[in-house]
């Protein structure tokens, strides 16, 4: 509960801010189709790294290894696509940063780290 907090409220006001400033510093035309761009950049990106992910997955699975690391690439692109969609500056920042392969490593260690401490804690329950 305490991290749904950021989510729905203080994160939506910064993105209304900054879309406030951007409307009047370049103007309300550019900054709409500044979000129309990036929503449409993002879809085809997510698409692509999402298709890539599954590639990776079934790849894995073929193998005989455990998917792990292309799993978190999945959720990553789910996560990326997902902010992409809402309009505002800041999540399509952190959309694009989860979809691009070459940011999206520097995320992954942590989330990893993240997802270990949960199990750790006997809060996340792997079946095998």
């Amino acid at each position: 509960m305490k991290y749904l907090l950021p989510f729905l409220i203080i994160i939506p006001a910064c993105e209304i801010g900054i879309l406030l400033f951007s409307g009047k510093t370049i103007g309300i035309i550019p900054t709409i189709l500044m979000i129309i761009a990036t929503g449409i950049a993002g879809a085809w990106l997510a698409k692509k790294q999402g298709m890539e992910a599954i590639r990776k997955v079934q790849r894995e699975i073929s193998f005989g290894n455990i998917p792990g690391d292309a799993i978190i690439d999945g959720l990553c692109v789910l996560v990326g696509g997902l902010l992409l969609l809402s309009p505002g500056f800041l999540t399509d920042l952190t959309g694009f940063v989860l979809l691009i392969p070459a940011t999206r490593k520097f995320v992954k260690p942590l989330l990893q780290k993240w997802i270990s401490r949960l199990i750790d804690q006997n809060r996340f329950t792997i079946i095998r």
